[in-house]
């Protein structure tokens, strides 16, 4: 016999994915009004996905988005990856949006469990704009080094910690100490101050962290140059040490290995080798400027949580 025989009208499953997907009537009213058991309703739909009687299109730019997230997480080796579409070529919009999903990211995941590692900047500060705040988590915060008020209170590590735990309702540890130091030695005495050692054992226990990271590569466009953070004598080193970015207040090559420069046993910061070890690294960033950068970070491990704008995605896709 013939199997259509047992075989539920094409019609029926037609009208069934009409009122359950176009005019969104739960199926338990849909089974009223086809006079079927809510069971038969479940099948209708499933014939209707199989048969293609109803096709699922995602709009774009989002669809081209989800594409990009993929390959760049196949071809990174990434846990994780958001693409923000370009907002009408608008730079300060394209940054907010990333930092928006960065925000959404870290709120779904964050639990009273974890130990969240901060570092300053920009994206960071838009970052915690954008926190639901009636999403409370009573996760612990920590900066990830020290201050760099010259580059502004509101984007200081130490500012940005206390604006997330207030926003989480968590806890906060935080170094006033300044990030860059004079000597080896004043580093070293304020490293091992109680306070500040303190907040360093944290360092360790560190699960997840977010940073935004600056670009030096191919242009000297992070803010620590651009600002009296660094001397110029500071940023001859880093340019003749072939300094490709910053996390973290730290420098890093075309490898994302740290530069070797004398600013890096006078940082009050995370070191690389402890911050590899934290088991989920974020780094937002946007503008396909950034790419080599961003690039030179993956290559160094520096990060396997990624969101970055569409324009970002396809220039590291194309230095992939």
């Amino acid at each position: 016999m013939d199997p259509e025989v047992y075989s539920q009208s094409r019609c029926l499953v037609a009208r069934a994915a009409r009122l359950y997907y176009l005019e969104g009537q739960p199926q338990s009213q849909i089974a009223k009004s086809l006079d079927v058991s809510a069971p038969s309703v479940s099948r209708l739909l499933t014939r209707a996905r199989d048969e293609n009687l109803i096709q699922f299109t995602i709009a774009e730019p989002y669809a081209s988005c989800l594409d990009l997230e993929l390959e760049l997480a196949d071809a990174f080796g990434l846990a994780e990856v958001l693409v923000a579409p370009n907002v009408n070529d608008d730079p300060a919009a394209t940054k907010k949006a990333v930092a928006m999903e960065a925000a959404r990211l870290v709120q779904r995941v964050t639990t009273p469990e974890d130990i969240i590692g901060l570092a300053w900047g920009g994206t960071m500060y838009h970052l915690i704009h954008y926190l639901n705040p009636c999403r409370r988590v009573d996760a612990s915060f920590v900066t990830m080094h020290g201050s760099i008020s010259c580059c502004g209170p509101e984007l200081d590590a130490a500012n940005l910690v206390h604006r997330i735990a207030m926003a989480f309702g968590g806890h906060q540890f935080t170094i006033e100490a300044d990030g860059l130091q004079d000597s080896v030695d004043e580093a070293g005495a304020i490293s091992s101050s109680p306070d500040v050692a303190a907040v360093e054992r944290f360092y360790e226990r560190i699960t997840f962290s977010i940073s935004g990271v600056g670009s030096l590569y191919p242009q000297l466009g992070s803010r620590l140059v651009n600002s009296t953070y660094l001397t110029p004598s500071e940023i001859n080193e880093l340019t003749a040490a072939g300094a490709y970015g910053d996390l973290v207040l730290r420098f890093f090559d075309y490898d994302g290995n740290e530069c070797d420069t004398s600013m890096r046993d006078r940082t009050l910061s995370i070191t690389f080798d402890q911050y590899r070890q934290i088991p989920h690294r974020l780094v937002a960033a946007y503008g396909p400027q950034k790419a080599e950068t961003v690039r030179a970070a993956l290559r160094g491990n520096l990060l396997n949580v990624l969101v970055v704008d569409e324009g970002l995605a396809r220039q590291l896709l194309q230095l992939a």
